[in-house]
């Protein structure tokens, strides 16, 4: 079948979905489509992902989420119990490993017969196809709270397929965020393709009355990533998903330091993605925000890594996102215990609601960012459609051959990584080199301007060895990787 942007048909749902289920033997679980469905609606509206959302958007509460996932089944559920009941979660995760992810389901049977053997878990999340639906309906089962699977899969087809039969409402990623940022080898017509089975699915179950929540991974790489970039990514991922029939959609935007930059981007983002849903026909679908905190390399002191959370559940706060995937003070040390996974979540929540009920008003500074990033943006996306004829998943993909989408750092070698970022004197992400990427010359001249602006300061030149600097600054405590000789 070739690579377009139209809506899957039953008769080529179904067609696909034979092999799919074919893949691993518990695909034969979830064959049942009907039953799996009737048992969705079983499940407690209270614990329905999509809805929980909703309302938070409604009420403009930021909820809090963690990430957590271990290779058995009880154990996951007692760590989840103890996130929700100690660290005060709103929304759980399952964090699955990182076999699960590039689809080596044999590999993770012998990271699950380990796991049983050592007590403790040898896999870096939940092997939810290898454990099966009944498994995952334990999980789901076994809690108060909605969960949502965060992964990072280029093939999430059977993955989709078990977790929503399983009651789970909400899926993370995307045929491009979880493909470029994540893998070397696999093309993006593959992974747009199945990501659009996954889509398919998740509309299927909303058609028959159950809200399934969709969330395209915003951080992309996580270091250095312009605003207008992951926007962009983001946006286009929200409407390949509308195009199969999603309804509820989380637009997600990763953290990059400068707050007044932070707090545009998440503003502009949630404006654009509504625009161009409208622009397109999908007037009847819910956007909603997730802020994702500091993604990059951590203070490896505890009480820096505190310091590092708390400053982004300010920005988080103050931008009224729709959620905050938190961070725990043992990011730099590796595999988080579950009382510091419970600290991050508390020290966030405390920050949250501190700043509840105030208000982040539109300054000058702020309009001007968030006029910056959409006309960044919509020169990229507009170039999109442009090479794609208007068919937006072509134009993903010959966008990427020619650079117009270029994801910096990414390991795909469908990527072109001709951009180079860095970060300003205010710390702002800019462009450093543009690479293909297709900003009006006015654009342009506004980052040059901005970084030289910082080389003037710092009294050096405006080159990559800014970029290498920004990247390790945060974990040696500051946002801007200046010079060991700069002085204020």
């Amino acid at each position: 079948m070739e690579l377009t942007n139209k809506k899957l048909s039953m008769d080529e749902f179904l067609k696909i979905r034979e092999e799919v289920l074919k893949t691993w033997p518990t695909g034969e679980q979830v064959r049942d489509l009907e039953a799996n469905i009737r048992y969705a609606l079983s499940v407690p509206k209270n614990k329905n992902f999509a809805l929980r959302l909703k309302k938070a958007k409604h009420d403009q509460q930021v909820l809090t989420q963690p990430r957590a996932g271990v290779a058995l089944v009880q154990d996951l559920i007692d760590l989840l119990r103890y996130l929700a009941e100690e660290g005060e979660a709103d929304l759980l995760p399952v964090t699955i490993d990182s076999y699960t992810r590039q689809n080596r389901y044999e590999n993770c049977e012998l990271g699950i017969e380990e796991s049983r053997r050592l007590g403790r878990s040898m896999l870096n999340g939940f092997p939810v196809v290898n454990h099966g639906v009944y498994a995952a309906r334990l999980v789901q089962e076994s809690l108060d709270l909605p969960v949502q699977a965060r992964h990072g899969t280029p093939d999430a087809r059977l993955m989709s397929e078990i977790i929503h039969a399983a009651g789970w409402t909400s899926n993370e990623g995307g045929g491009i965020s979880y493909n470029v940022p994540y893998s070397k080898d696999v093309p993006l017509d593959k992974s747009i393709k199945d990501w659009q089975y996954c889509d398919r699915l998740a509309a299927i179950y909303e058609e028959n009355g159950i809200p399934i929540n969709r969330e395209p991974f915003g951080p992309l790489t996580g270091t250095l990533v312009p605003p207008s970039m992951s926007n962009a990514v983001a946006i286009i991922e929200a409407l390949l998903a509308a195009e199969q029939g999603v309804k509820h959609i989380t637009v997600g935007y990763g953290q990059c330091g400068n707050q007044i930059q932070d707090i545009a981007a998440i503003k502009a983002l949630e404006q654009q993605t509504e625009e161009y849903l409208s622009k397109f026909g999908y007037d009847d679908v819910i956007v909603t925000t997730v802020f994702h905190q500091w993604m990059g390399g951590f203070p490896k002191d505890e009480a820096k890594a505190y310091g590092a959370i708390a400053n982004a559940s300010v920005t988080a706060a103050l931008a009224k996102v729709t959620k905050v995937i938190v961070k725990t003070p043992h990011e730099a040390i590796g595999i988080p215990t579950k009382e510091a996974n419970a600290n991050g979540l508390k020290c966030t929540k405390m920050v949250l609601n501190l700043l509840a009920d105030q208000k982040t008003y539109m300054s000058k500074k702020l309009k001007e960012q968030m006029t910056i990033i959409k006309e960044e943006t919509d020169c990229i996306l507009n170039k999109v459609f442009e090479v794609g004829n208007g068919d937006l998943a072509i134009g993903v993909v010959e966008s990427f051959k020619r650079g117009i989408l270029d994801i910096p750092f990414a390991p795909s070698r469908y990527n072109a990584n001709k951009i180079l970022p860095a970060r300003d004197t205010y710390g702002a992400v800019r462009y450093l080199e543009f690479g293909n990427v297709p900003l009006s010359e006015e654009l342009k001249a506004y980052n040059r301007y901005m970084l030289e602006k910082r080389g003037i300061i710092e009294k050096r030149p405006v080159d990559f060895r800014m970029t290498v600097d920004d990247i390790f600054a945060i974990s040696e405590g500051r946002l801007v990787g200046r010079p060991s000789n700069f002085r204020k």
